[in-house]
């Protein structure tokens, strides 16, 4: 059981790092920061990668914390 989770955490860890780096944007964007500090909301496929970018990293903890309550 405890491969098992190990298995599904480290798929899961990959998939959040490949979702935070598709949402780097170009020109200095995401990731370093921007020199423009505008405010504006998220829209279609940009706001389903930030919720599905929530969703895993809640996922990662729950995983985590049942991995070590099971080995």
């Amino acid at each position: 059981m405890n491969d098992f989770m190990n298995i599904i955490q480290l798929l899961i860890s990959i998939l959040l790092v490949v979702v935070i780096l598709a949402q780097v944007k170009e020109g200095g964007g995401g990731l370093f920061g921007s020199a423009s500090s505008t405010i504006r909301t998220r829209r279609g496929l940009e706001k389903t990668l930030f919720q599905f970018t929530i969703f895993l990293a809640v996922a990662f903890v729950v995983i985590s914390i049942i991995s070590v309550r099971v080995g």
